[in-house]
């Protein structure tokens, strides 16, 4: 489980990533790995954040794009694209994001209050703020981002 992955540094607890131009992350022990992307398959009537499921590693994986999560229109797949493959609620789930940018430790001194924009912070599914040397760090919280994959009613098995 990843409670019990071991680390080098264990003052590094976030796994910064960008989407558009902002800087975003994930607590480290929500990540199960950080993955190339794979071929999809669509599912009708799956919600508009969902991709598609991709085949990885022998589980069906539901991938949430976080571009149209917070309203950014598409791009093309670069070499910088990945897939952030995280544990929920006991399956995973892959965050398709523009680019993964480092490993990094943020401490209580560094968190900042998370805005609160009036309707719709709940949707936005920011669970802290915190200030780097290289600006604001928005961590996602990936139980409320990814709730979206909890409405994919995915198959046993993709076809092909």
């Amino acid at each position: 489980m990843a409670e019990a992955r071991l680390r080098s540094d264990r003052n590094k607890n976030l796994v910064g990533f960008l989407v558009g131009d902002v800087r975003y992350a994930v607590e480290i022990l929500r990540v199960r790995e950080i993955i190339n992307p794979l071929p999809l398959v669509g599912l009708p009537h799956a919600p508009l954040t969902v991709l598609g499921v991709a085949d990885h590693r022998g589980e069906v994986v539901p991938v949430i794009d976080l571009r149209r999560r917070f309203g950014l229109p598409p791009v093309a797949t670069t070499r910088r694209t990945k897939w952030i493959i995280v544990n929920l609620a006991g399956r995973s789930v892959g965050l398709a994001v523009d680019a993964v940018t480092d490993v990094f430790g943020a401490t209580a001194e560094a968190q900042r209050d998370v805005p609160r924009l009036g309707a719709g912070d709940e949707a936005r599914g920011i669970g802290a703020v915190f200030a780097t040397s290289q600006g604001l760090v928005f961590v996602v919280d990936v139980d409320r981002v990814a709730e979206a994959a909890h409405e994919v009613d995915v198959p046993v098995a993709l076809p092909g």
